[in-house]
């Protein structure tokens, strides 16, 4: 991707955030080191890298397809538009998504494509795609599906294990052949420029979140992440590093976990330093339970400092969980004069997920771990 080629190195003078590197080949092989390690990434930040994951020819391929994608004219990627309705197949423009409390429009592009509609391709099982999307699914999308899905479930494997769980327990939950939220998302921000350096630092172009699902697979090519750093006010730049991806936890593995496993919250802000001048494309892959699974604790749940108890009662479904974080979400939902129970500034906080920023303890940096 031209762009990225021409930005420059991510900057030493910004504060940023340590993460584990697990060994996905080690993982593979049932190194028990490395098992104990991702465990303690996962239930620490809840965000590692991940090297020797072996899927770099599919991110590249799927880099290309999606800047092709964004850079069609708006109109016809608005035909595709996701709507305010809870679903998150299709087109999100920029502007359609609340970036704080304050009801500031988000930055961002997505283009989302379903596991479903790919593994069932030609065949719709949630809807249709522009014809550029569509080619390349038997290409470029169902391969990198199908690693991502490997990857991503070998990973739950190992914490299915930690957790004490009987064999299969994780997985189950997660069946590739039933539908579900399981999706694959190409991000695009546009280059901030002419902006105060100060405030593109501080200003949300993804606002704070928690992830809906269990474990998400992200490849960035320049900075932007940022994690909140637990028992602090602080957010934290996570240093994009060539071919390592990003892996973090999202809601419904920490609500698994009776929150042993933790779901972070993070948000997207502009790259920095002279990154900012350049438009900034990501990509995940994100591993949700099937919709019909029930959101409750499979262990004891644990306790917080001050002996409350994180996760109190079950989350409904994981499909009725996606669709009421997503209609939160929504710009178009923010309005007082909608009918969801949560407008305005409740629809924002009531999308956030599963965090509790009174009851974060702070994280001891990880041994050998990079990106400080």
């Amino acid at each position: 991707m031209s762009n990225v080629a021409q930005a420059p190195p991510f900057p030493n003078d910004v504060p940023t955030h340590p993460l584990f590197v697990i060994d996905y080949a080690l993982i593979q092989g049932g190194d028990e080191i490395e098992r104990d390690r991702l465990w303690q990434a996962a239930t620490q930040l809840g965000f590692w890298y991940l090297k020797e994951h072996g899927a770099e020819a599919e991110v590249e391929a799927m880099f290309n397809m999606g800047k092709a994608f964004m850079e069609l004219p708006l109109e016809e990627k608005m035909a595709y538009e996701e709507g305010d309705d809870g679903e998150q197949f299709g087109y999100k423009a920029a502007g359609f998504h609340t970036a704080d409390e304050h009801g500031t429009l988000d930055e961002t592009e997505f283009l989302d494509v379903a596991k479903d509609d790919v593994l069932a391709f030609p065949a719709p099982v949630h809807r249709t795609y522009p014809p550029l999307v569509a080619d390349a699914i038997p290409t470029v999308l169902r391969p990198f599906m199908r690693k991502s899905l490997a990857i991503n479930h070998t990973l739950l494997g190992v914490l299915n294990d930690k957790l004490g769980l009987k064999e299969g327990t994780l997985a189950d939950l997660h069946r590739t052949k039933e539908k579900s939220g399981c999706v694959a998302r190409v991000i695009r921000t546009p280059p901030q420029n002419g902006k105060d350096k100060e405030a593109l630092e501080r200003q949300a172009l993804l606002g704070a979140h928690t992830d809906f699902g269990s474990l998400s697979f992200l490849h960035n090519r320049v900075g932007g992440l940022q994690v909140l750093a637990p028992g602090t006010e602080d957010w934290m730049y996570i240093r994009p590093i060539p071919g390592h991806a990003i892996c973090n936890v999202g809601d419904s593995l920490n609500i698994f976990s009776g929150g042993l496993i933790r779901s972070n919250m993070h948000r997207v802000v502009s790259p920095p330093r002279a990154q900012a001048m350049f438009e900034r494309y990501s990509l995940a892959f994100f591993t949700r339970p099937h919709d019909s699974v029930v959101l409750r604790p499979l262990v004891p749940m644990a306790s917080t400092p001050d002996g409350a108890e994180t996760i109190q009662e079950d989350k409904g479904t994981a499909g009725e969980w996606l669709v009421r974080r997503l209609k939160y979400l929504r710009t178009g939902n923010y309005n007082p004069l909608t009918k969801l129970s949560c407008k305005g500034v409740e629809s924002y906080t009531a999308h956030l997920g599963t965090e509790d920023y009174g009851k974060i303890t702070q994280v001891a940096a990880p041994d050998a771990a990079v990106g400080a």
